[in-house]
């Protein structure tokens, strides 16, 4: 750099007067510019970022499944990694002693979240808990739902309502066993775990009903599914007026005024009805006793209360039958474990007819199989993403403020550093280990975030989940369908990135009856 400034200052003075002069200083104006961003570079001391292309940076190495994508790029340049995304910056932190350094050192700095439009318009400017920003009413809010809604009572509460819808699918599946067919189990968990956050929450089940539910639930899930679109606007700021010209803004709108229509409905409804009960109350009836009787340290106007109810309900069913589905591929694929795990939860039910919530805290070999479905397949694998409030140092590097932050959690978990034979379904390394658990004794295992914005409702995702394995393997043999073709597999475990990764195919398995003896 120096040889070539010093040529052109060489150059200008033998030619003060050309045209070259005017040239030569337009380009020791932009080399200066060059080298003193590059000296700021050095002195910020800024992660390692992968080589991008102009204008939209490394948007073209996220792929399909981004959680993979930047799992390799981690491999490759390191576990944090500072990305260019459009017009937009983004910190990937891919290892679990990097998200420790930032859950005990700068877990407030960290707090922040990075919202897209989806989130913004749904959720009334992000007016509830999940995609609030942090700050004193954000702390209220969660208080909230961690002591009236998910609180260890209120979920013991909704037992009745877990029996219930599970009862519905078991005996669906008994009527299609006498038909000696396969059975779609991915649509049945969605149904089932859909039904169950709805009752809770909103009082009412949607996948069975006659009265136009059909249609909410469809609602429903096209806003879980708009949720994960990033507009034009998102990734380029300047380029804001594009998502009104292609129609992004507008579709977001249309999902937008019917929901809140469904939401408004529902909550008058409950007004008109005041239940009293305090065993059958829903959030609904919760949230509206509490705004009647002044009890809360915010406002509950109308579109906060909306925001909460929907937020409740994004996180508490998706990630449950993403969970159930990926649980029973996975044994599909591992018959030994298949049958430990059946064993153990046949033994403690006995000759009952009916599983009870206490039989679920002796099932320890199924509690292994949960926590190593989540490890393999955390429903979101890149948590919901964060921003930086403020600029931190992490392990000698300068992280800017307002970088979008996204936790690898996918890549953590199978780092082969912290778990042996990482890429195998061994649920056995989880017996007897107390120290790995939802809420992060330590940093290995996080499908559930950690730090001041870890999910609040572990409890209340965890009772489903558990009730509706033990049955499900209680209550039936399952058998991987003749006619499947995976390449020597038995099940396909492709994925598919959506607000939660899914399977890629649909789980059909063919269900056999289990007769007590």
């Amino acid at each position: 750099m120096e040889f070539v400034l010093s040529s052109i200052v060489e150059k200008l003075q033998h030619q003060p007067n050309s045209a070259l002069s005017t040239i030569c200083f337009i380009i020791i104006s932009i080399l200066c510019i060059v080298k003193f961003t590059r000296r700021n570079k050095k002195i910020n001391n800024l992660p390692p970022s992968p080589p991008k292309l102009p204008l939209i940076g490394n948007l073209h190495q996220l792929g399909t499944l981004p959680h993979q994508s930047l799992k390799a790029l981690s491999k490759k340049y390191g576990p944090l990694l500072l990305l260019q995304l459009g017009q937009t910056q983004a910190l990937v932190v891919s290892s679990a002693e990097l998200v420790e350094e930032i859950a005990k050192s700068h877990d407030v700095a960290f707090s922040n979240r990075a919202n897209n439009k989806a989130a913004r318009v749904f959720f009334h400017q992000c007016n509830e808990v999940a995609f609030a920003p942090y700050g004193e009413e954000w702390r209220k809010k969660r208080k909230l739902c961690v002591l009236e809604l998910l609180s260890t009572n209120r979920v013991k509460s909704f037992q009745p309502i877990r029996e219930n819808e599970v009862l519905m699918m078991i005996n669906s599946i008994h009527e299609v066993c006498a038909k000696g067919l396969s059975v779609n189990l991915s649509k049945m968990i969605i149904a089932t775990s859909t039904n169950i956050s709805s009752r809770c929450i909103f009082g009412q089940r949607f996948e069975t009903s006659d009265d136009g539910r059909k249609s909410i639930a469809k609602v429903l899930r096209k806003m879980m599914s708009q949720l994960t679109t990033l507009g034009v606007g998102d990734l380029f700021p300047s380029l804001d007026w594009v998502d009104v010209l292609t129609g992004f803004m507008s579709r977001l709108k249309v999902t937008f005024a019917e929901l809140d229509a469904f939401l408004e409905e529902v909550i008058e409804e409950h007004k008109r009805k005041k239940n009293c009960d305090d065993n059958n109350k829903d959030f609904v009836d919760v949230l509206l006793q509490l705004q009647e009787r002044d009890m809360l340290e915010f406002e509950l106007n109308g579109d906060t209360m909306k925001s909460l109810l929907l937020d409740l309900f994004v996180g508490g069913s998706d990630t449950v039958s993403t969970t159930i589905e990926w649980a029973f591929a996975e044994l599909a694929n591992n018959p030994k474990i298949m049958k430990k795990v059946q064993e153990e939860v046949r033994r403690i039910v006995g000759e009952k007819s009916m599983i009870e919530e206490n039989d679920l805290n002796q099932m320890k070999y199924m509690k292994c199989v949960i926590k190593e479905t989540l490890r393999l397949h955390p429903p979101g694998p890149l948590l919901i993403p964060r921003e930086t409030a403020n600029s931190v140092e992490i392990k000698g590097y300068h992280i800017p403020k307002k970088v979008t932050v996204y936790i690898n959690s996918y890549a953590i978990h199978r780092d082969p550093k912290l778990w042996d034979n990482a890429e195998e379904f061994i649920p056995e390394r989880f017996e007897g280990n107390q120290q790995v658990d939802y809420k992060v004794i330590d940093f290995q295992l996080i499908p559930f975030g950690f730090g001041r914005r870890g999910c609040p409702g572990i409890s209340f995702g965890v009772a489903s989940f558990e009730y509706m394995m033990a049955n499900l393997l209680c209550w039936f043999d399952w058998k991987v369908p003749n006619n499947n073709n995976n390449n020597g597999a038995l099940i396909d475990m492709s994925e598919f990135n959506g607000l939660s990764v899914t399977k890629k195919q649909p789980l059909y398995l063919e269900p056999m009856p289990y007769l007590i003896c």
